[in-house]
């Protein structure tokens, strides 16, 4: 799933993607609200780490549905 997150005072967004579901996510910016940081990893096991107090906005795609055989997408 590809998660963009967009950082106040700051042009560009983080975008990377991650394994993670959407309920994690969702749990983690939650849980960040009342914390010093959001968390998350993406797909590879890197660390994304970004101050809550700078937190713009997080946003998700669809989660990945694995298939199959041939031209499984």
């Amino acid at each position: 799933m590809e998660v963009r997150i967009g950082v106040q005072h700051v042009a560009r967004e983080i975008t990377f993607e991650t394994t993670l579901s959407a309920d994690e996510i969702i749990e983690a910016v939650r849980n960040a609200r009342s914390g010093e940081v959001l968390e998350l990893t993406d797909e590879r096991g890197g660390r994304i780490i970004v101050p809550s107090s700078s937190i713009g906005y997080v946003t998700m795609g669809a989660e990945r549905k694995t298939g199959v055989g041939f031209g499984a997408h």
